[in-house]
């Protein structure tokens, strides 16, 4: 494909660059098709819900009638396709198969698969720049699958590209724990796939650190529960940053989701019966390896903890902004979401329910034109639904169509959450709270994108 340049294209003529095709991603380019403009995704694997695939086997805590958008229904019902029965839980691999792959199929050579995003720029403007600023079009910077290096030149810039590819790590001061690097392959990030052969052998009969208190790390303390069940070697150490209260296990029968509020339920027993063991108020501030080969964690607090053989670390995820790095971002300090919204999302204050659906207003950026979406918008936060990605991108390719009363408008009533405290509503799996994975309406088990999804690590 020949990258386009400015010369001789008006900007109504340039595509609109979606980044990421994700649920969100997907999504906004049915809605930009619905309103006659043209969008380009660029997908960095080699299919639609790349990432959702690698958490193929986590259930969301969301029904089909919650996980797929209105706009890319449309796009899908000339195939004949008939969305899933809207009150079962999917899981991830039924997301991407039954829904992301036959929307990408549809959207055909309007999505570029192989190719990383690696800058976003002003055409002929670094971020100092002012002069004329307003009228460039963006330049996207991009690496295909073969290695080639390429321009892209586009209207608007939508990035949906997520944060699973950038997890949080085991030091408690949000950086990486003094050994962290040297430990890599006997540390994951994910929810373990224990019906995968090879990992659960990993995991039999040996120990486990659970770091994480949300979503996710309930399901990884429920898997490693159903595992030592079946061999009496396999125990999980679970680590949290604070103490337990009322809140740790989520709302529990009380939850309006019934499958969060069972995994905590699930967590809570696995302690009960001695299948894990909690660790409170430890903050990682290094791993060591002791002379038996086992991994010896230690707290900023100076305690030692006896060794295990694996960690599982699952404190959440954040945004990936390095090549957004000549482009003006408006971006909350804490949260590393946008400034307008990151008051509505603050994990430190606000509860589940409190979250309102949110568009092309509270996205907006100095750069006018470019735009975070999904659970990329959210930062740091772990409260995201995916209906709120739909309805961000709705408003935001209205925006662009030059519609600014539907863009104004809002088109989502969202649905009771339920009980907050544990395992929130999510979208991507694995978020966590805020402060230790898992936060008010973290997710863990899925990726709803609400944490209602019971996914691998916990979604809505």
């Amino acid at each position: 494909m020949t990258a386009p340049t400015t010369q001789g294209h008006a900007p109504d003529r340039l595509p609109v660059v979606v980044i990421g095709a994700g649920p969100v991603g997907l999504a906004a380019a049915a809605h930009l098709i619905e309103r006659g403009l043209e969008p380009l995704v660029l997908e960095a694997g080699p299919s639609a819900g790349t990432a959702v695939r690698e958490w193929a086997h986590v259930r969301l805590f969301s029904p089909w009638a919650e996980v797929t958008a209105p706009a890319a229904e449309k796009l899908l019902a000339p195939t004949g396709w008939v969305r899933p029965d809207g009150a079962v839980y999917p899981t991830g691999g039924d997301w991407a198969e039954q829904y992301l792959q036959p929307l990408g199929d549809i959207l055909g050579d309007k999505i570029r698969y192989g190719t990383r995003v690696t800058g976003v720029a002003r055409a002929g403007r670094d971020r100092i720049v002012d002069a004329g600023r307003d009228e460039q079009p963006f330049t996207i910077h991009i690496t295909t699958a073969e290695g080639r290096e390429e321009r892209i030149t586009a209207r608007a810039v939508i990035d949906a590209s997520g944060t699973w590819s950038t997890p949080s790590p085991l030091g408690g001061n949000g950086l990486l724990a003094l050994g962290e690097k040297a430990a890599a392959d006997r540390i994951s990030y994910r929810v373990p796939d224990l019906k995968d052969p090879a990992v659960r052998t990993r995991y039999t009969g040996k120990r486990t650190a659970v770091v994480g208190s949300g979503a996710s790390a309930f399901t990884a303390l429920a898997y490693l529960a159903d595992l030592a069940e079946e061999n009496n070697g396999t125990h999980a150490v679970w680590i949290l940053r604070r103490g337990i209260t009322g809140s740790t296990y989520g709302g529990g029968e009380a939850d309006q989701l019934p499958a969060r509020g069972a995994l905590g339920l699930r967590a809570k027993d696995a302690v009960e019966h001695g299948y894990a063991s909690a660790v409170t108020g430890f903050r990682a501030q290094a791993v060591e390896l002791d002379g038996d080969q086992g991994l010896v964690l230690v707290a900023e607090d100076g305690r030692r903890l006896d060794a295990v053989d694996e960690v599982i670390v699952l404190t959440g995820f954040r945004p990936d902004l390095s090549f957004l790095s000549e482009v003006r971002l408006g971006l909350d300090d804490r949260l590393q979401a946008p400034t307008a919204l990151a008051p509505l999302i603050d994990p430190n204050v606000h509860s589940c329910g409190t979250v309102y659906p949110h568009g092309v207003n509270e996205l907006t950026h100095p750069d006018k034109g470019i735009y975070l979406v999904g659970m990329k918008s959210y930062g740091r936060a772990p409260t995201f639904l995916a209906m709120t990605g739909y309805e961000q991108v709705r408003s935001i390719a209205a925006a662009i169509a030059g519609d600014h009363e539907a863009a104004d408008r809002v088109e989502l009533t969202l649905p009771e959450t339920g009980v907050c405290g544990g395992a929130g509503l999510f979208d991507e799996p694995g978020t966590a709270q805020a402060d230790d994975g898992g936060g008010c309406c973290a997710a863990p088990a899925t990726l709803q994108i609400g944490v209602g999804t019971p996914t691998t690590s916990g979604g809505c």
